[in-house]
């Protein structure tokens, strides 16, 4: 096939579906400020902290989590259930080597880093988009 061969979606660079802005919340907010951000800013993961490198995320799951087990959000601190195993993908990782990862470490979202530094977060909403777009396409 060759030159003409239609590239597979699932090659694409991961940094074509990387959302919207990275959304903070400082180190010492509560998981109730961690959720309005969620909420504000329709997204299903948060970043704590300002770095270049965030030490840590808080997801969906994470604040679910804190209500299921009877606490108050408004007197958890984030930073005590965030999650501090971070997995990366590369602007340059294709969407199909990313949605590898995603499953293979049960997660919904990965940070996605240019040159070390935080550029976007992928979720896999943003990936199945991508693969349902493209399947329709056909």
């Amino acid at each position: 096939m060759g030159m003409t061969e239609i590239q597979s979606i699932g090659s694409l660079d991961v940094s074509t579906v990387t959302g919207g802005p990275v959304v903070r919340v400082p180190v010492g907010a509560t998981v109730a400020d961690a959720a309005r951000a969620l909420v504000t800013h329709d997204v299903g993961m948060v970043v704590l902290g300002d770095g270049d490198v965030p030490s840590a995320v808080l997801s969906e799951r994470d604040i679910v989590r804190v209500v299921a087990a009877g606490r108050d959000p408004a007197d958890v601190a984030a930073a005590e259930v965030a999650s501090t195993k971070l997995v990366w993908a590369s602007a340059d990782d294709t969407i199909d080597e990313v949605a590898e990862r995603m499953m293979e470490h049960y997660i919904r979202h990965m940070l996605v880093e240019r040159d070390g530094a935080l550029v976007g977060v992928v979720s896999a909403r943003d990936l199945l988009g991508i693969y349902t777009a493209g399947a329709a396409g056909e």
